[in-house]
């Protein structure tokens, strides 16, 4: 007699082919059942064919293009949360006299908004550059940049330093002498009062920092002509001695300051504060194109860090984030300089730039289109 086998068994439940009717199988998206080990299972021949020949997912172009697509926005949010982060150890020290002169706008990523960019011209003590304030004394504005960005506005208007104006509460001078005399409050209502329009948030441009974030983005390619200029006295009194030849290249965070800050230029000794103001917009285009190149997105962490170091102002991080935004996806700036019509000698005997009235109209209007 045949020993019993006592092996596991697999035990089909089926019916005859010939009891079936036709659409039995696909009732109710049934499949046949089997049962294994007094188990029942839904009986799949594909997962019976994977298993069977042992090969992995195909890997298809669409799937990588997700795996891309996944890794770049997981790249974006890491960068954007190091810049919140970076914005809030670095957020808002102004005084509260000079937010209280501020108007109130929109979202700056989805409304128009109206940025006062300030510079001052304080440097380290012993320097012999001429003009200079030595760091702890009241210190002019460098540099005077309006920014109109947000909702698809983009523009950018820059006034000549020595254009003489009237500074509330202190008579005719040079609109520069407004933050010596009373900050960036009073530097924000001269701008309104002469500008005639409501400034809706300050960046005043740390110097210190200033290099270390155009470092983060490798450089800039800046394209323009021929300056020779001495910083600070220049190399030798313990200064900064700027060489660059006319044409494009690109510069580093150290070059770039002394290129922004520089006021006599060797090469050409007969430019204005004018041509300076123009340098200072290439600058800003400059890093404006740095930052949407494929070079610095694999840099984005670093530059997120660095750029809020760069910057003083009134915004907090999601506003300043959102500055940035519509800056980078707002195009090509219209970028004017006020142009003076003439000059004019102030009662202490120096020498300014007077801005006509129909220009100064034409300049805001354009600006404030976008």
């Amino acid at each position: 007699m045949a020993e019993e086998d006592d092996r596991p068994y697999t035990t089909y439940k089926a019916r005859p082919r010939f009891l079936r009717g036709r659409d039995d199988d696909a009732l109710d998206g049934a499949k046949p059942e089997y049962e294994v080990h007094g188990r029942r299972r839904r009986f799949d021949p594909r997962a019976l064919l994977r298993r069977e020949s042992g090969r992995p997912r195909r890997l298809t172009v669409g799937r990588v293009l997700r795996y891309l697509a996944l890794a770049a926005a997981t790249w974006v949010l890491i960068s954007a949360i190091v810049f919140l982060i970076s914005a809030q150890i670095q957020e808002a020290k102004l005084s509260t006299a000079a937010e209280n002169e501020l108007d109130p706008a929109g979202y700056t990523l989805t409304s128009p908004n109206t940025v006062l960019m300030l510079g001052s011209d304080a440097r380290t003590e012993g320097t012999k550059e001429a003009g200079a304030n030595v760091i702890g004394t009241p210190s002019r504005s460098d540099s005077i940049l309006l920014m109109r960005v947000g909702g698809g506005a983009n523009a950018t208007l820059s006034i000549p330093r020595d254009t003489v104006v009237d500074i509330p509460g202190s008579g005719r001078n040079k609109i520069n002498a407004a933050y010596a005399i009373g900050g960036p409050a009073l530097a924000i209502r001269t701008v309104e009062s002469y500008l005639g329009i409501e400034v809706n948030h300050l960046v005043e441009v740390n110097f210190e920092n200033f290099p270390q974030l155009i470092d983060s983005l490798g450089g800039i390619t800046y394209k323009g002509g021929c300056v020779v200029s001495r910083i600070n006295g220049g190399t030798r009194n313990g200064g900064y001695t700027l060489r660059l030849r006319a044409g494009e290249r690109e510069i580093s965070g150290e070059q770039a300051l002394a290129l922004a800050r520089t006021r006599k230029n060797d090469c050409a000794p007969d430019e204005d504060d004018r041509t300076r103001a123009r340098r200072q917009q290439k600058i800003l285009a400059a890093i404006k194109s740095k930052v949407i190149s494929l070079e610095t997105f694999i840099r984005l962490p670093w530059v997120s860090w660095a750029a809020p170091r760069a910057l003083q102002s009134d915004m907090a991080g999601p506003t300043l984030l959102g500055l940035v935004g519509a800056e980078l996806i707002g195009g090509g700036a219209d970028a004017r300089v006020l142009k003076p019509s003439g000059g004019v000698t102030l009662p202490d005997g120096g020498a300014g730039l007077v801005v006509d009235d129909a220009e100064r109209q034409r300049a805001v209007d354009r600006f404030l289109k976008g």
